[in-house]
């Protein structure tokens, strides 16, 4: 496996507070041929265009409302949450050759936007609260939410999309799991994908921070990085994990593509024991549930 740093790693916000793109990832950057990133701001009534071509595309609604029109159907009123922390997400997957337009019909309107490309085609989907997966994982200070967009049976090519909310002094991913290699029993059970993965981040208070621990497995490679509002993180390969600092709730969008669309992983042996000593749920969640969205 190749080695890696903080500097090949981590992308850090280079974000003005104006409109227009404010995160950006692109595929040769992150060094892989999967997935390209772009986080976007745009005032009321203003507009986004784009032909997306060879790649199927979703964009997730950050915060704000908006219209989306493309040559295979319009779409109105998409959106309800304030920010990420008040709400459950509404998304849209696009397939190859689709002409769209984005219109914000709410100040401060933003939203994520992941393409890969692909040669198959599956039919646009709107995705609201009532479509996503709310799952509590693990237990104790490990205990974090996921709210699954873009799952396994989602009618897709490669892409796997989900939220995560961990609160103040909790772990995510723990133990440490990775997603690099392909291996399948001998009936064809993926037993771990490779997946190239990487994480945005958003913090409920503008002083909030996260530690991203990634490593391989050999060891050779092994980097700790704070992550701050809009940084994104790579994870290409090897183990990983994060812990949210005490008092903020780190949020983030999560994006995975590879060899499969199972979310099949090893854990590090060092600390796979960890799992089976979790204790209950943390009480504070789930931070957002679609009861949020009733009243719309």
């Amino acid at each position: 496996m190749a080695s890696f740093s903080a500097e090949t790693l981590h992308i850090p916000a280079d974000d003005k507070g104006r409109a227009g793109a404010f995160a950006a990832l692109d595929a040769k950057r992150a060094g892989w041929e999967t997935m390209n990133f772009a986080a976007v701001r745009l005032g009321k009534n203003r507009t986004f265009e784009i032909a997306i071509d060879a790649f199927e595309y979703v964009a997730v609604v950050l915060s704000g409302r908006c219209n989306i029109r493309t040559n295979r159907g319009d779409f109105e009123n998409v959106g309800r949450r304030d920010n990420v922390f008040s709400g459950m997400p509404h998304a849209l997957y696009l397939p190859p050759q689709t002409e769209f337009e984005i219109e914000a019909i709410t100040d401060d309107f933003e939203f994520a936007s992941c393409w890969a490309p692909t040669e198959k085609e599956h039919p646009p989907r709107l995705i609201s609260p009532n479509d996503v997966e709310l799952l509590l994982l693990g237990g104790g200070n490990c205990s974090r939410q996921m709210s699954r967009l873009i799952g396994s049976d989602f009618p897709a090519d490669r892409l796997l999309v989900y939220e995560l909310y961990t609160p103040g002094g909790n772990w995510s991913s723990y133990p440490p799991h990775k997603h690099d290699t392909h291996r399948t029993d001998e009936k064809g059970k993926v037993l771990e994908a490779q997946l190239n993965r990487f994480s945005f981040y958003k913090f409920d208070r503008p002083t909030g921070y996260a530690y991203q621990r990634v490593y391989s497995a050999d060891k050779r490679s092994d980097v700790t990085m704070m992550a701050r509002q809009h940084d994104i993180v790579l994870m290409p390969e090897g183990y990983y994990t994060m812990v949210s600092a005490p008092g903020t709730t780190t949020y983030t969008l999560n994006f995975m593509a590879g060899s499969s669309r199972e979310f099949a992983h090893s854990d590090d042996p060092d600390y796979a024991w960890v799992r089976h000593t979790l204790a209950g749920m943390d009480p504070r969640l789930p931070l957002v549930d679609p009861g949020m969205d009733v009243g719309y």
